[in-house]
């Protein structure tokens, strides 16, 4: 089988990484998954609950990992910050002296909802306990681009009202620690919705030109503009300090007919590598943009059809399309 290097890693944050969905039940054994990925110099995954499977196999891997907590335990770490020890305690203190943490989120894409309203206490906790127990790990939460009322152009970026109060305190908590914030970021969604005014290469990557005008900052592609998107909406919550990373992106490889095809995914995730190894966004033109793609393979648990074909790789690890990485 042909199996490609992963990850690029570059001193200023910038990188790849891949998202380890583990809706399936016909996946690989971590272990087996973690040499693959650990043979082809994969250097940042992104787990969605602290699974004791990988991260067992990911000891002395040199892997680095996001891992997040389940939706469903934000509460209970906002409210009782015993469980809030007991879950560091069991998901990060027996793995973090050989495992590569490098950061926790809080939940995915909980904001706007009933358990937003735990974010700000459930993040100081988690935070409180884990510097307590002597380690140095970013602590933030994922949200969804979605959450932009307003982005087009880019400047005029700004959270939902039903959003906006509980990103004011995430903001201000990811802001005064130098916490990143983690998005999820889909041209996919956005041009399959809407194809009539979106261009397919602007959402693909591969337009030649210059899209959309923000003044005197031109777009070429929609993911650039849904990041500094963003970027902007934070500036309007006081959080102009905040770094972004994308930390899902990608376009499956069928499901919804002419939106989705092997040669759309390929092209999309292909583009996407060689624009965030190589630039920034016009907004933040020396910042690369941390990215993670979802997902390492497909998952026949998830909704059908669209969601069960996001991977690049088939559960018996063959490639559902090749991907270059060297840039």
């Amino acid at each position: 089988m042909c199996l490609i290097i992963y990850f690029l890693k570059f001193s200023d944050g910038g990188g790849i990484g891949l998202n380890y969905g583990l809706v399936a039940d016909n996946l690989p054994s971590p272990p087996r998954v973690i040499s693959m990925l650990k043979s082809r110099n994969v250097a940042r995954i992104r787990l969605f609950e602290p699974n004791h499977d990988v991260l067992a196999a990911l000891r002395n891997s040199g892997i680095q990992v996001v891992i997040g907590t389940l939706n469903a335990d934000i509460p209970n770490i906002a409210n009782d910050i015993n469980f809030a020890k007991n879950w560091v305690q069991t998901n990060i203190v027996p793995y973090a002296p050989t495992v590569n943490i490098h950061c926790i989120s809080l939940g995915n894409e909980v904001t706007p909802g009933d358990l937003s309203s735990y974010m700000l206490q459930a993040l100081k906790n988690l935070d409180r306990v884990v510097k307590n127990s002597g380690y140095k790990i970013p602590v933030t939460t994922t949200i969804g681009v979605y959450l932009l009322t307003s982005s087009y152009p880019p400047s005029s970026g700004d959270f939902s009202e039903a959003a906006k109060p509980s990103m004011q305190q995430v903001a201000s908590f990811l802001g005064g620690n130098g916490y990143p914030l983690m998005v999820t970021a889909y041209p996919y969604f956005a041009y399959a919705s809407d194809p009539g005014n979106i261009r397919l290469s602007y959402a693909l990557l591969n337009s030649t030109e210059v899209v959309v005008w923000d003044g005197n900052l031109g777009y070429a592609n929609l993911f650039d503009a849904m990041v500094d998107g963003v970027y902007a909406a934070l500036e309007k919550v006081n959080g102009g300090s905040v770094d972004v990373i994308i930390c899902e992106s990608g376009w499956p490889s069928k499901g919804n007919g002419v939106f989705t095809s092997v040669e759309l995914a390929r092209t999309y995730n292909q583009h996407l590598v060689k624009h965030v190894l190589s630039s920034g966004t016009p907004k933040k033109p020396g910042k690369k943009v941390e990215t993670y793609i979802f997902a390492i393979f497909n998952e026949d648990r998830k909704s059908p059809e669209v969601e069960q074909n996001f991977g690049l790789f088939y559960p018996d690890m063959t490639e559902v399309y090749h991907i270059n990485f060297n840039y």
